[in-house]
């Protein structure tokens, strides 16, 4: 199901896009490796990892971070003729992601700037893991068309 088209008007503060959940498996580090070309063991060698204390790899934090990418949910699909750009994305990194949790992204609207022609929409972004713990939040601000007259 395609949703119907969405201009800067139709966002509302406090509306909610809910990204699918995924598994962090050693499938999933391994591929992040791989495109990301960072080979620091504490986050491909598990036996490193425990002679420093933790249960299994780390995840990076830009492995993390990647499930927050609007392009996981169905919000590129409701702005394909209004989005003009991504302008901004920070975020903190809270709580570790280890091999085999399962992490839960949303988006929620936060603030809409209106300009004349355009407007930035702010979207807090968080990931909680399956023990329900905050582990990313940060913000992403997207440059969206108004409608068109007539």
């Amino acid at each position: 199901m395609i949703p119907a088209q969405r201009w800067f008007e139709d966002f509302v503060v406090g509306e909610r896009f809910v990204l699918p959940s995924r598994t962090q498996t050693s499938a999933v580090f391994a591929a992040f490796q791989t495109a990301s070309g960072d080979t620091h063991p504490v986050h491909y060698d598990v036996e490193y990892c425990r002679s420093r204390g933790m249960p299994h790899l780390l995840a990076h934090g830009f492995q993390t971070l990647i499930h927050t990418a609007l392009g996981a949910g169905l919000f590129p699909f409701m702005v394909e003729d209004s989005l003009i750009g991504f302008l901004e994305q920070s975020s903190r990194f809270l709580k570790p992601v280890f091999v085999d949790d399962t992490i839960y992204p949303a988006l929620e609207v936060t603030e809409l700037v209106p300009g004349r022609t355009t407007g930035v929409v702010t979207l807090r972004s968080t990931i909680f893991n399956q023990r329900k713990e905050l582990v990313l939040e940060g913000l992403q601000k997207f440059l969206i068309r108004r409608r068109p007259a007539g």
